[in-house]
């Protein structure tokens, strides 16, 4: 249910403030310790930043997919290592237990997720298995009344600090395909679960991944998504949909920022006695990116008001991923050109998201799977 005009509008002038108050003047801190500070997280709770998109039933704000992305928009105009934080707990650590889990399920983990008491965490992803989710090799064997698992998971975000992880499983034969893969809720710490060392990564510092280790892991059979066996690829495809709306609005978001910090350095940076905004090539720069960002905009826009009228989007929600994140990763190329040699160093801002964005256009999907899905779905559908 959408919320009334005016309380959105208050929702998104307070997190607009947020951001500039707290979180931009903490960028540079986040980078250096590689951690989003204590206060920080803190007031993420008490905004309620943590159950944004989980139903107001169980304690979150409910915000429908159009709402959601227009959160996301400001939310990311800092570093995304702050959206990061969040967003798994309103998207992919969340999403699945909504979509498809059992009242009991919602109600023992929607509230302490809506909250922030716990990090959510969507483990997929394996050392030979990316892309190929339908392959995966993590095992479930059911023994009474729980399930054993075994295999390991890679590059999982927020794993470090998760208190509960979504999990996909084979509990089908090996040649069962999506068909045997199941979903399990499995809270951290529990014996069997490890986790590896941090990833050491090119950029997003304060966003922590890892591999997730599962030797022998036992979990009660009740902690199955839903009860049901064999669902757990649908309910991924089915999370990753809206997730990847998000992940397009956040590309906006960044782009936004990054626009706006170029246009300011152009019109302050002088060279031959003129500001460099004066000469029609760092004009040109600035026209692209506002141009794509704009339409980058448009589509999710566009793309998250069909979610919510119930229309499938997978294929919409794939071109939204793919422009946008090769857009944002654009706007960062020129936004380090504009800056010239000051965009190369630690500095300006442009520097690190530079790096940050390159993320974008990996996770969730990456921009090659994307084509995948969207050219594949024109083929079904007009093959009827």
């Amino acid at each position: 249910m959408a919320l009334e005009r005016e309380t959105l509008d208050q929702l998104l002038e307070t997190v607009r403030r947020f951001v500039g108050e707290q979180l931009i003047p903490n960028e540079d801190r986040i980078c250096q310790e590689d951690a989003i500070p204590p206060e920080i997280v803190s007031q993420m709770r008490q905004l309620g930043l943590f159950g944004y998109s989980i139903p107001e039933e169980y304690g979150g704000i409910g915000l429908n997919m159009s709402e959601e992305v227009q959160l996301v928009f400001e939310l990311s105009q800092a570093s995304p290592a702050c959206r990061s934080l969040v967003g798994t707990n309103n998207g992919i650590g969340s999403q699945g237990i909504i979509l498809d889990g059992s009242k009991a399920q919602m109600e023992k983990y929607l509230p302490r997720l809506a909250s922030g008491e716990i990090i959510g965490s969507f483990a997929l992803t394996e050392p030979d298995f990316g892309s190929d989710a339908a392959s995966i090799r993590t095992t479930a064997h059911r023994e009474g009344e729980h399930y054993v698992i075994n295999g390991t998971k890679r590059y999982i975000t927020n794993a470090p600090e998760a208190g509960l992880f979504t999990l996909m499983a084979r509990t089908g034969p090996k040649d069962s395909g999506a068909d045997g893969i199941s979903c399990f809720l499995v809270e951290a710490p529990t014996p069997g679960l490890k986790l590896g060392p941090p990833d050491k990564k090119m950029g997003m510092s304060g966003s922590h991944t890892c591999d997730v280790i599962f030797e022998d892991c036992r979990v009660p059979a009740s902690q199955l998504l839903g009860g049901q066996e064999g669902q757990g690829f649908r309910t991924a495809m089915k999370v990753l949909d809206r997730g990847r709306l998000s992940i397009a609005a956040a590309c906006v978001g960044v782009a936004e920022r990054l626009i706006r910090d170029s246009l300011t350095f152009a019109a302050e940076r002088k060279q031959f006695g003129r500001p460099i905004a004066d000469f029609q090539l760092v004009q040109a720069m600035l026209a692209d990116s506002r141009t794509e960002a704009y339409a980058a905009r448009a589509m999710v826009t566009d793309a998250a008001a069909r979610y919510d009228s119930g229309e499938t989007v997978a294929t919409l929600a794939a071109c939204c991923k793919l422009f946008a994140s090769e857009m944002v990763g654009r706007v960062a190329d020129r936004a380090v050109q504009i800056h010239g040699g000051a965009g190369y160093v630690a500095d300006y801002p442009v520097e690190r998201f530079y790096r940050d964005v390159r993320l974008f256009r990996l996770y969730e999907g990456t921009s090659q799977i994307q084509q995948l899905i969207i050219a594949r779905n024109m083929i079904r559908d007009h093959a009827g």
